[in-house]
C-alpha cells in the first residue's frame, strides 16, 4: 500500500481527510460541472458522473447544489469553464507526486502549484516524467462490521476484483479501472453495502521517507490539497515505522 493512502489513513484518524465542508463542496460541484460537460448529464449513462453525485450525496451536498453543476455542466446554465490539468514533479528524495487539477485559470494555478513544490524542496518536472510510475485502478470500500469477510472475498473475487485487503475498519476491494462499477454494481446486487468507490492512481514502487523528509513531504501534500483548484493528488512515498508511530500518537 502506498505511502500516500498511509498517510490519508493518518489524517482520517486526526479529523484532516479535508478542511471545512465548503472546500468539500467546491472540489466535487467542479467534478460533477466537467463529468457532466464531457459525458452529458445522465447519471445512468455517464459513470463518471454518477461517481462524483454519489460522492456529494454522500457529503450532504444539497440536492439542487448537484443539480445546478449538472446544468452548468451541459450548458444548461451558465457557469464558469473548468479545464482538466495534471501536473508532475518531485517532493523530497525523488518521491513522485501527480496532481489532478481543475480550474478556470491555469497560470494562476501553475503558479501556485509551483510554489508549493518551491517551499518544500521539490521541484515542478516536465509531462511524463512521473506518470509513467503510477497505474489506474478503481478502490470500493466496504466497512468490516457490515458484511462477512469469507462473503466478501467470495463475491468480489466472483465480480471480478483483483484484491481485497484490510485497512483498519475497512475492506479496500481493488478492481481494472475498466470494471469498477460493474464489480460494484455485483457487490449491490448481493446485499453488500459500499462506503465508498473510486478511482486511484496507485504506485509501482515506492519510495520510503522518514524524520525531516517525511515531514517535508506531508507539508507538501497539505499545501497542495488545500489548493481549491487541486482536485487529488498521488505520490509513491512510503513513511518509515518511526513516522507513523509518531503521527498516530
Amino acid at each position: 500500500m502506498s505511502g500516500h493512502n498511509k498517510w490519508s489513513t493518518i489524517k482520517h484518524k486526526k479529523g484532516k481527510a479535508d478542511a471545512e465542508r465548503g472546500k468539500i463542496f467546491t472540489k466535487l460541484i467542479k467534478e460533477i460541472t466537467v463529468a457532466a460537460r464531457m459525458g452529458g448529464g445522465d447519471i445512468a449513462g455517464n459513470a463518471r458522473l454518477r461517481k462524483a453525485v454519489l460522492e456529494g450525496r454522500a457529503n450532504n451536498m444539497p440536492a439542487e447544489n448537484i443539480k445546478r453543476a449538472i446544468m452548468k455542466g451541459t450548458g444548461e446554465l451558465e457557469g464558469v469553464v473548468y479545464e482538466e490539468y495534471t501536473y508532475e514533479g518531485y517532493g523530497p528524495n525523488g518521491a513522485a507526486v501527480l496532481v489532478d487539477a481543475m480550474t478556470d485559470n491555469k497560470n494562476r494555478t501553475t503558479g501556485e502549484v509551483r510554489l508549493a513544490f518551491n517551499k518544500c524542496g521539490g521541484k515542478m518536472a516536465v509531462v511524463g516524467s512521473v506518470a509513467y510510475l503510477f497505474r489506474t485502478a478503481g478502490h470500493i470500500t466496504v466497512d468490516k462490521a457490515k458484511v462477512n469477510e469469507d462473503e466478501l472475498m467470495l463475491v468480489a473475487l466472483d465480480a471480478g476484483a483483483v484484491d481485497v485487503e484490510a485497512e483498519d475498519d475497512q475492506w479496500i476491494i481493488e478492481t481494472g479501472f475498466e470494471d469498477l462499477w460493474e464489480v460494484r454494481e455485483k457487490l449491490e446486487a448481493a446485499g453488500i453495502a459500499i462506503a465508498d468507490t473510486k478511482t486511484v492512481k496507485l504506485p509501482s514502487l515506492t519510495v520510503e521517507l522518514g524524520g525531516k523528509d517525511a515531514d517535508t513531504m506531508l507539508k507538501l501534500m497539505d499545501m497542495l490539497e488545500d489548493n481549491d483548484d487541486v482536485q487529488h493528488v498521488w505520490s509513491n512515498f512510503d513513511l518509515d515505522d518511526a513516522t507513523v508511530q509518531r503521527l498516530n500518537q
